[in-house]
């Protein structure tokens, strides 16, 4: 059997918490910031979790399953 390699691009934007939970970042930060409210941006700055429906395709991509 082969090794199971991991998705590239979701270990550049996916992390475990000590729990076991999967942290992501929010999207629409990055760019085209100026016609967003303040409150909008402060607000996509806080890390997220990934919804327990999508959890374990993620963990799979990262190659925890």
């Amino acid at each position: 059997m082969p090794k199971v390699k991991t998705k590239s691009g979701a270990k550049k934007r996916f992390s475990l918490t000590g729990t076991g939970k999967v942290k992501r970042k929010h999207a629409f930060k990055s760019h085209i910031l100026t016609k967003k409210t303040t409150k909008q941006k402060r607000g996509l700055t806080h890390i997220g979790l990934v919804h327990e429906a999508d959890e374990n395709r993620v963990k799979h991509m990262l190659g925890l399953q």
